[in-house]
């Protein structure tokens, strides 16, 4: 069952945000953290002050490009593992084959 979702108050840069989410509260704790580390990583590295818009732009940049190198790893991941399991199928029925050809 689908958990419901609550109200979810939190600060960022300063600034204080709520969502609602059914997400679990270990779920947006790691959800905080990273983000919390990309933004802050993000203003601390620039000299000067650059605005909270900007900050969060480039935490969601880093975030999508962890996305798309994570999807394309998993793609690679599938097909390597489609394949080998193509190629244990291919072994069994070999193996079957030759034993029922043995038998007879």
């Amino acid at each position: 069952m689908a958990e419901a979702e609550r109200l979810v108050r939190f600060t960022l840069l300063g600034q204080e945000h709520a969502l609602y989410t059914a997400a679990s509260d270990e779920e947006m704790a790691a959800i905080l953290d990273l983000v919390r580390s990309l933004t802050e990583a993000g203003s601390a590295n620039m000299t000067g002050t650059l605005p909270i818009g900007k900050i969060a732009v480039l935490a969601c940049l880093s975030i999508a490009s962890r996305y798309v190198r994570l999807e394309r790893e998993f793609a690679a991941y599938r097909q390597d593992s489609e394949g080998r399991l193509a190629r244990l199928t291919e072994q069994i029925r070999a193996g079957l084959t030759d034993e029922r050809s043995a038998g007879e």
